[in-house]
């Protein structure tokens, strides 16, 4: 069975190679911006699941914004962690979005002007959780860049008294492989997978992570994302009421 980092390596050279990717290059290291992913947001809003959402998390990487943008014209809550976690989320509002300025609005470089950055305690309940990937397995398993940061974001929302919330990934066909790999008991699981060529409903007898495994958090971490202490704050300060 290969591992993580063996299958991040085959995926990136497959879309490098195969000329199945799109700026920003090089594909390696980074959650790959894929041709068609605008066809594959358009399956993504077509669930109901997502028609429901009010409030939608998607990841900032290049290959999600076409459905960042379409989700603030359906009039929908974006939630878009910043690089890194450095400073938590950043939430855009469909009503401080002119019209036809909805893709910048929700690309990397211009988000906070649009948006606002929220301290955790102020999180809306967020419906949908949608991420990139370097590849997903047919059972959900996701494998990122190998940073974690996907699956910190949703384990931070749980921390906060979310429900569990449905997770949608869109990636290239290529990326969505039978080959099995191993998964933590932190990892993410998709719901759905959305590719160019269609959506599909994954069968799969994981579960998602509850909350943050702590013990795996180190001091390092920590001081390298402010919104882990915050959060420990916001638990310790429940257990004192």
């Amino acid at each position: 069975m290969k591992n993580k980092a063996e299958i991040r390596e085959e995926i990136w050279d497959q879309l490098t190679e195969q000329k199945l990717g799109r700026f920003p290059f090089p594909l390696h290291g980074r959650i790959p911006n894929f041709k068609g992913s605008e066809i594959a947001a358009k399956y993504v809003t077509q669930l109901d699941v997502y028609k429901e959402a009010k409030v939608i998390k998607v990841n900032p990487d290049a290959p999600q914004l076409p459905l960042r943008a379409q989700a603030i014209k359906d009039g929908k809550i974006v939630l878009i962690p910043t690089p890194r976690l450095k400073a938590g989320f950043i939430e855009i509002r469909p009503e401080n979005v002119p019209p036809g300025e909805e893709r910048k609005a929700t690309s990397l470089s211009n988000m906070k002007k649009y948006g606002q950055e929220l301290a955790l305690k102020d999180l809306p309940r967020v419906d949908l959780f949608v991420v990139g990937a370097v590849a997903v397995h047919q059972d959900g398993s996701r494998v990122g860049k190998g940073e974690g940061y996907a699956d910190r974001e949703y384990a931070i929302l749980r921390e906060l008294g979310n429900p569990e919330i449905p997770i949608i990934t869109t990636v290239h066909s290529i990326q969505f492989i039978d080959e099995p790999f191993p998964a933590d008991k932190f990892d993410i699981v998709s719901d759905w997978v959305a590719t160019e060529k269609g959506i599909y409903k994954v069968e799969t007898t994981r579960t998602k992570p509850e909350g943050i495994v702590w013990e795996r958090v180190t001091e390092q971490e920590r001081k390298d994302m402010p919104v882990l202490e915050e959060i420990w704050a916001i638990k310790e300060e429940g257990k004192s009421k």
